[in-house]
């Protein structure tokens, strides 16, 4: 049954209760069995196993562990074989595995915390209820469905209902709808439309809400994971499957080179044995000392340090996020937030402050700021006519009451220092509470001389009770019109001396409040945050789509985006029943050009975000509310602000705004595109090193040669391949362009195509330079340094490429030489320990040492790599300068 469509005495009998006596003690007992508790069900925790085995199943993951498995593998076999085991690199890996595993395990987790922390919201409270005809007070959690419940300003409400009465009721809906203005409540109601959204079920309130004024009682219709808030748990704890962007494109890239590895080990393995088979070599030792050769090409093929530089770079970058202020939660974020090229933002509390505000006061005819008010009555009627406070602590104000009242104490302080003063000076002799039928406030004060009358309230009603010219009524409403239009609460205020007797207030009452002197009115919002308008620029000329998804209506929500400048001929603004009547094909022709949905709810921003990332696009969601967490945690980038958030957006978020600025997003996708540049500057040194050892492998056993290196010494490489130079790269800091780029696209390799013709040309490069000196032996060494020359031109051919790798274009690597100090002194340090493993390791690493002529030949051909990248840099950005 939807019951905001049912007549309340319906709803009532539905749940066999009774407006005056409520349920009886076995109805209770009744309607927990058919109904439930009013608890959230808990989800059976992951046991610990099974989040580690969750881990280990990574694409990253099972491609280290493969590689673990297959160095043991070679180790093991040489072993057997009487050869030299060396089993130190297959620890470094399975240390490498551990590592990578214990901090996904530690770093997530988000759904079991948002799920507990959306729990807290059914604490053992006490309600007031109505059972076997007494009013009796009831743990929250014992609430029923049939229940009656008396609802009073400042309650929390326990559970969805529907109202059976109402007296000027009014309840703050903001964290389920995202409604900044309380909500005004009708028990009489009856609505039609089977899609009236949440915020617009003006007969039901709803659980974690709460009563901003008024009294009133409803039906419990709802408990526990029936409710509204119930719904959204069941989002929460439900599990996500999805992967990010860049763990998409890690998975793909290495499945691709560990394929490439080992077809390419395959064919060295087979040409080994055909060609022993040919000239009459074939034993056992023989076959076996090929396949061992052609394992050892899988372990120099496949990236088994790409997932440790990953995991430590994003570490690193975390604690860099969070002195900017963005807390990092979970550790892959860090990275795709410089992917988003859509963000779906909540508007209140997200960009909007939240918080009702005076922006303009007429007084006199005139447009004045609050600070500027002088008029007697207009601060006396904000004082005085009045039933909310405000409480002054750590440099903020917390409202106590309805927050437009609140707006108004605030811009009373400005003028009086503390609007307390004003009502501890006068006396109240009377108040006409706000109501929905009145449609205003008024409130009667007693002084030596009689009374003033001082009432607020909506502008039509204020106008009508004041005695005004046509052409001052014509003008007023004019004017107020202006901010209406433009989705400001317009609040008129009248007042006047009385000075009869009044004996029977209520009788008397429009007697009192005709004739009145209009005072004027005041535009009241919830502003948007100072720096949210620049922000959603630099989003725009970055090339990141801002959606609005709100609660508010759509002529509030249109303002907005209009202020923000999301509104034009190519965009729109719908509501969210629209989104629900459309199909998925419907959807994802009309999301482009849709950037406002009013009335939003927490299913039409879980379908849009969905709808979004099955179209490609990598998408954020920013909010701070209840009804925002599960779309918060689906998205690509879930987003919370730290300050005014609920505790279960931020659980369910990746990233938490410490300082709750909009523009902090902006900091954070710059700070991500540099985290993924930097993956791609690794990658691309990664992979350079890997071709060039394929390459190299391959050539030297196809022309007859033994493998050019050994155990050891591949395991030195592995460590220049995978250590301390490679991760400077994933340091390299962060460009000052980079908010100029496109984003970049779900679909897109993570290896771009100026990436892999340098791979190409700079692999090659070194390959050749080293079979060269293979065959040739153009650096003139004697026969015994041979082996040691080719080990020592191999790595400082690497160590001098890792500069080439820093640039991702056609820049030249000059101009940002000295930018990575880090990188510098990590190459001097490496270069330093291969002439030390090469002049004194012999015993380990099967070195000779080398002449100091000898190292300055290595070293200018090592440089050349250097020199042969900037010859086509320069040839490139001649050609494209000529076109």
């Amino acid at each position: 049954m939807k019951y905001y469509l049912e007549p309340k005495d319906k709803v009532v009998q539905y749940f066999q209760s009774d407006v005056h006596k409520g349920l009886t003690s076995k109805q209770v007992e009744e309607s927990r069995r058919k109904n439930g508790a009013n608890i959230l069900k808990k989800e059976k925790p992951v046991s610990l196993g099974r989040r580690i085995w969750d881990a280990a199943k990574e694409p990253m993951i099972i491609m280290l562990i493969l590689a673990g498995f297959i160095t043991l593998g070679v180790n093991v076999s040489r072993a057997m074989t009487g050869g030299e085991a060396d089993y130190l690199e297959c620890i470094g890996i399975f240390a490498a595995i551990s590592l990578s595993v214990v901090i996904t395990v530690i770093m997530e987790g988000r759904s079991a915390k948002a799920f507990e922390e959306l729990s807290k919201i059914t604490d053992d409270t006490m309600v007031k209820v109505i059972r076997n005809g007494e009013a009796s007070m009831v743990c929250q959690k014992d609430i029923v469905a049939g229940d009656i419940v008396c609802l009073s300003t400042g309650d929390r409400i326990p559970a969805d209902g529907r109202l059976i009465e109402s007296n000027s009721l009014h309840a703050d809906e903001s964290a389920l709808t995202g409604e900044s203005l309380p909500s005004e409540k009708d028990d009489s109601v009856i609505l039609k439309d089977e899609k009236t959204p949440v915020a617009e079920r003006v007969n039901m309130v709803y659980s974690g809400c709460f009563i901003t004024s008024g009294t009133g009682k409803m039906t419990v219709t709802g408990v526990g994971g029936q409710t509204e808030f119930g719904k959204i748990a069941s989002e929460l704890s439900a599990e996500d499957k999805t992967s990010t962007p860049l763990q998409e494109k890690l998975a793909a890239l290495g499945k691709k080179i560990t394929i490439l590895g080992a077809a390419a080990a395959a064919v060295v393995f087979l040409l080994q044995v055909f060609l022993f088979t040919f000239n009459g070599m074939a034993t056992w030792e023989t076959i076996s000392e090929a396949f061992i050769t052609s394992i050892v090409l899988i372990v120099a093929a496949v990236p088994e340090g790409l997932p440790t530089i990953v995991a430590v770079s994003l570490s690193i970058n975390i604690i860099k996020m969070s002195k900017q202020n963005a807390l990092v939660k979970k550790m892959i974020a860090c990275e795709t937030v410089g992917c988003i090229n859509v963000i779906c933002s909540d508007k209140t509390g997200t960009l909007t402050e939240n918080r009702m505000t005076v922006t303009k006061v007429c007084q006199d005819r005139d447009m004045v700021y609050p600070d500027q008010v002088r008029d007697v009555h207009l601060i006396r009627n904000f004082c005085l006519n009045s039933t909310a406070d405000i409480r002054c602590g750590e440099g903020e104000n917390h409202f106590i009451g309805n927050p437009t009242e609140c707006a108004l104490l605030v811009a009373a302080n400005k003028v009086i220092g503390n609007y307390r003063d004003i009502r501890n000076s006068f006396r109240i002799a009377y108040v006409f509470p706000f109501s929905s039928e009145t449609k205003n406030m008024t409130t009667i004060q007693l002084d030596a001389g009689g009374y003033h009358i001082y009432s607020k309230g909506s502008p039509e009603k204020i106008l009508d009770m004041c005695t005004l010219t046509k052409w001052e009524k014509e003008r007023a409403q004019e004017m107020m019109y202006e901010y209406e239009s433009k989705a400001f609460r317009v609040i008129a205020f009248a007042h006047r001396a009385y000075t009869e007797q009044i004996t029977d207030f209520e009788q008397e009452r429009q007697k009192l409040e005709e004739g009145m002197h209009f005072d004027g009115f005041c535009a009241i919002t919830d502003p948007l945050r100072k720096d949210v308008c620049t922000a959603v620029d630099k989003c725009r000329k970055a090339g990141i789509d801002v959606k609005m998804l709100t609660g508010d209506n759509i002529i509030t929500a249109s303002a907005i985006a209009r202020e923000l400048q999301l509104l034009d001929d190519d965009h729109i603004a719908v509501e969210a029943k629209v989104i629900e009547s459309m199909s998925e094909e419907q959807l994802a022709e009309t999301l482009p050009r849709i950037r406002v949905i009013a009335r939003s709810t927490p299913t039409v921003k879980m379908r849009v975000v969905k709808a979004l990332k099955a179209r490609g696009d990598v998408v954020a969601v920013t909010g701070d509310g209840i009804n925002d967490a599960p779309a918060i945690k689906n998205a690509d980038v879930g987003i919370a602000m730290g300050i005014s958030g609920t505790e279960v957006s931020k659980e369910a978020s990746d990233i938490v705004l410490l300082d709750d600025s909009f523009s902090t997003i902006v900091k954070a996708v710059q700070w991500g595109r540099g985290i993924y540049e930097n993956f791609q500057r690794f990658i691309q040194f990664q992979l350079t090193v890997n071709l060039s050892s394929v390459i190299v492998v391959l050539a030297s056993i196809i022309a007859g040669f033994a493998a050019p290196f050994s155990a050891l010494q591949l395991l030195w490489i592995n460590i220049i391949m995978d250590g301390p130079p490679a991760l400077t790269l994933g340091l390299e800091p962060i460009r000052g362009d980079l908010m100029k780029q496109r984003p970049t696209r779900r679909n897109t390799s993570i290896v771009s195509k100026s990436m892999l013709s340098r791979i190409v040309i700079n692999g090659l490069y070194i390959s050749i330079v080293f079979m060269g000196q293979h065959w040739f032996n153009f650096l003139g060494g004697a026969q015994r340094e041979l082996p040691t020359i080719l080990f020592t031109l191999f790595v400082v051919f690497q160590l001098f490429n890792a500069f080439n790798s820093r640039e991702l274009s056609d820049t030249s690597i000059f101009c940002n030489l000295a930018s990575n100090r880090l990188m510098l002194g990590v190459f001097a340090l490496t270069f330093a320990l291969q002439v030390i493993i090469t002049q004194f390791g012999g015993a380990f690493f099967g070195t000779v040492p080398l002449s100091f002529l000898m190292w300055c030949k290595i070293i200018a051909a090592g440089f050349s790599v250097l020199l042969v990248s900037e010859i086509v840099k320069l040839i490139k950005r001649a050609i494209l300068n000529r076109r």
